[in-house]
């Protein structure tokens, strides 16, 4: 083993990340929880790594207390090595949530240090299919009103975005003893996406994303009224990202469906494929086991001709799986995920005309902002 990739220190952080909206006169504030993995070598090559969507205290302390001791020692390049060995310690009965996300932190650190040590950049490792990616703006969440809708797609259109995302369902099936109605939920989705397509215009696409929250009766009544909004596709629809409910969706909406993003585990993808339930697969690098699993799952859905492309957000990520590889696709630039990253990360790339031009920096390719870590920390690193 060469000296200079010996790990010497795993250190995750759990931060909670504040970002604010000003639209209309009206603010609104949130937070985002936030995993930031460190890994350093003996050399002094510190990859940073990150997951999301999760419990971010609790998938800190599976890196903390189960990965990093196991770490520390291994060659860090050796990042297949060690992506088994952290399958068969943390996942060994195909486990998902959690552990997958730690993995997936772990793995992205590790393709930082990769970059760095040859001094290429992650997406040039990958294959170096392309400098740039396409991207979508999502902008359409629930906090936004009717009018802040419209507002936000008219500014996002001015600097130069022509795909949209909104959400739909809010949480429906979770909230279905609430006082508001699901169908009632539904009926306002409708109008919404009206609104968005009247704001971007005829020429811009629209995707629209449930987040897994609505079953296969209401995602069907939804798919099938808003199809003449021209969706070009219908996000993670139904509970669980349920196989057969999606096959069987599938051939009710002439509206593509799209998923896969909170998956850990390759065979959930392989039975999206075999089953043929979705039209465009959605690995994400900081969720499903990093770039090390990702880059599997974009191979299998080739050989299926199956389009791949980003969800669940983290551009910065995820642009370098689809700069690299030849079946790469868009982009998501998820205006919460981006205002939360960037104040933790430095040297961000900025979009331009919808383009994300991938930098030739070692590894990501954007460094840490300390400061900040310590500032979002939400509990003593």
């Amino acid at each position: 083993m060469s000296k200079s990739t010996k790990i010497t220190e795993v250190r995750a952080t759990a931060l909670s990340v504040p970002a604010s909206f000003d639209y209309c006169g009206r603010k609104n504030q949130h937070e985002l929880g936030i995993c930031i993995v460190e890994i350093t070598t003996e050399a002094g090559h510190v990859g940073v790594g990150m997951t999301a969507i999760t419990e971010e205290s609790v998938v800190a302390c599976a890196i903390n207390d189960i990965a990093a001791p196991a770490l520390v020692g291994q060659d860090a390049l050796n990042i297949e090595r060690i992506w088994d060995k952290l399958y068969w310690m943390m996942t060994p009965r195909g486990q998902s949530g959690y552990a997958m996300h730690a993995i997936a932190a772990v793995d992205l650190a590790l393709w930082d240090i990769k970059g760095q040590e040859l001094g290429l950049p992650v997406w040039r490792l990958l294959g170096g299919a392309r400098p740039k990616v396409q991207t979508y703006a999502t902008i359409g969440f629930d906090f936004f009103d009717r009018e802040q809708l419209a507002e936000v797609a008219t500014a996002w259109k001015a600097r130069g975005f022509s795909k949209f995302k909104m959400v739909v369902g809010h949480n429906g099936l979770k909230r279905r003893d609430e006082p508001r109605p699901l169908m009632d939920v539904m009926r306002e989705d409708i109008k919404r996406v009206e609104i968005l397509r009247e704001a971007a215009g005829e020429e811009a696409e629209l995707f629209v994303d449930a987040n897994c929250n609505l079953d296969l009766y209401h995602a069907t009544w939804l798919a099938q009224r808003i199809e003449a909004f021209d969706i070009s596709f219908f996000e993670e629809p139904l509970v669980a990202n349920d196989v057969h409910g999606l096959r069987e969706l599938r051939g009710k909406t002439r509206i593509p469906l799209a998923g896969g993003q909170n998956e850990g585990q390759i065979q959930k993808f392989r039975d999206f494929l075999l089953h043929g339930s979705l039209d465009v697969l959605q690995p994400n690098v900081a969720i499903t086991g990093g770039i090390t699993l990702c880059r599997k799952i974009a191979a299998m859905a080739e050989g299926f001709g199956v389009n791949i492309d980003n969800g669940g957000a983290w551009p910065f990520h995820n642009m370098h799986l689809h700069a690299g590889l030849r079946n790469g696709g868009m982009i998501e630039y998820h205006i919460f995920s981006v205002e939360c990253l960037s104040k933790i990360f430095n040297d961000l790339p900025v979009p331009r005309d919808g383009w994300l031009e991938l930098p030739n920096t070692p590894g990501l390719g954007f460094t840490l902002n300390r400061d900040a870590l310590s500032e979002f920390a939400t509990r003593p690193s």
